[in-house]
């Protein structure tokens, strides 16, 4: 693995938890709002590093001598999806949103869930910028290495 995708690595994870960070603020912003759906983000590995994704590459690239394959990591944003999870009905003729029987639907969003999910988060992007900081810090010291 190169610096350039340590670097690669750590912006992947910049970019989807900046993404997920913002639909759990979405989340919680809209807690009152009537028929709000929870959004649930999506986060995927860009390449299989478990120990079975490994042997598959290995065994795909057998008459080839040298290193492991190459692995280039990083995280991407799937997306959200809505959370299944009903929501209560509450009874206010009158209201804009109401149907035929007065009832409006309330926002499915629970607090507690979206400001845990929201402050791992937000380590997640920590780790990936000390994970850019540190790749940074290691290629200046190659750089003054190579000067010396």
């Amino acid at each position: 693995m190169t610096l350039l995708d340590s670097l690669n690595i750590g912006a992947s994870g910049l970019k989807a938890h900046g993404l997920r960070m913002d639909v759990h603020a979405k989340n919680i912003a809209n807690i009152d709002t009537p028929n709000y759906v929870r959004k649930i983000p999506i986060l995927y590995s860009k390449d299989d590093a478990s120990f079975e994704g490994m042997l598959n590459r290995i065994k795909e690239n057998v008459f080839q001598m040298g290193a492991l394959p190459h692995v280039t990591g990083g995280v991407d944003f799937g997306g959200v999806v809505e959370d299944p999870t009903e929501s209560d009905r509450v009874y206010k003729p009158g209201h804009p949103d109401a149907d035929e029987y007065g009832y409006i639907q309330v926002s499915n969003v629970n607090p507690m869930i979206d400001i845990a999910d929201a402050h791992m988060t937000s380590r997640a992007y920590e780790a990936s910028m000390a994970v850019v900081t540190i790749t940074k810090a290691m290629t200046q010291k190659a750089a003054e290495i190579g000067k010396g």
